[in-house]
């Protein structure tokens, strides 16, 4: 399958780690996208919670919201479809998901803004699975990071002790076939609100990305393929020189005939962790958009509410 982006293969990583990183970070600043084959995630692993979270979404809507809690903003359970609204969208977006984050220990002082994780009482074997799916993309989140750090002339573990404890989410989302008189997209228009995305099973047509352009191309992927993408936190950090490419994903007549389901993993830095322009990103000609820090807590806090998950 033909895609705009580089599609790189992880293990040339292992071999040339700076030659990697320049592949990496080129593609970043054209597409805001890449691809990544030959990853260390367990491609029989995900097809194995694909399919256990097709049959959660095939459960009677009573026993699905029976995990649903408005109050945490999405961040762990289930979210039913039509809830999520991309930022200054209208309509909401034709999908139900579930949220997997991180296990914190009994005593950890970010168990003040990171939830348990709800187990699936009816499905105990795919709690297990998604925890361990979650284990093997935050690795490679973390890895990749090391990557972008390197492009960016920083020390290779500079995000090391930012997300080490992130508030990672990893989403199972099932885009159910749209009707012909539906308003609204699967996924309407947005960018990431994270650092950096990763995205698995969305081979199936339908994910599309905005060129510089201003035209939308097609981000179909074979199916080990791993789709990554920047956030707008790393956006922010970087004060736009790598940019969060608005993408979607379309509901068109043929697209939306049969269900979908794909498992993007938001790769989040830790709560406290204070989002600074990298002085390194600005100069004369590039001053800094972003003269105040956040904390990357307040800064999602935000993003919940212009979303509508809080």
């Amino acid at each position: 399958m033909s895609t705009p982006f580089k599609i790189l293969s992880f293990e040339e990583k292992q071999k040339d780690k700076n030659n990697f990183s320049k592949e990496l970070g080129e593609s970043f600043k054209q597409w805001g996208f890449a691809g990544i084959k030959e990853h260390p995630i367990d491609n029989d692993l995900v097809k194995d919670v694909i399919s256990l979270f097709s049959e959660f979404f095939s459960l009677p809507d009573d026993i699905k919201e029976s995990y649903y809690r408005p109050d945490l903003g999405g961040a762990r359970g289930y979210t039913p479809i039509k809830i999520e609204t991309p930022k200054g969208g209208k309509n909401p977006d034709i999908k139900e998901f579930w949220h997997v984050g991180r296990n914190l220990d009994l005593n950890d002082p970010y168990r003040k803004w990171m939830r348990d994780n709800f187990i699936i009482n009816e499905m105990p074997e795919l709690s297990k699975k998604a925890n361990i799916l979650f284990t093997q993309f935050d690795k490679l989140g973390q890895n990749l990071l090391e990557s972008i750090a390197l492009y960016l002339d920083l020390e290779e573990d500079h995000f090391s002790n930012a997300v080490d404890k992130g508030n990672s989410v990893m989403r199972a989302i099932h885009y159910p076939p749209v009707k012909n008189n539906e308003i609204g997209e699967r996924a309407g228009a947005h960018e990431d609100i994270n650092l950096i995305t990763l995205l698995i099973g969305g081979h199936k047509s339908g994910l599309e990305i905005l060129s510089q352009e201003g035209e939308w191309q097609d981000a179909t992927v074979d199916e080990d393929v791993i789709i990554c993408n920047i956030g707008d936190m790393l956006q922010r950090l970087t004060n736009n020189y790598l940019r969060s490419t608005t993408h979607r994903v379309s509901s068109s007549l043929l697209q939306s005939e049969s269900s979908r389901y794909s498992i993007p993993f938001f790769v989040h830095p830790n709560p406290d962790w204070l989002i600074s322009t990298l002085s390194s990103c600005c100069d004369e000609n590039r001053p800094n958009l972003y003269t105040e820090s956040i904390m990357a807590e307040d800064y999602l806090q935000e993003r919940l509410k212009e979303i509508k998950l809080i």
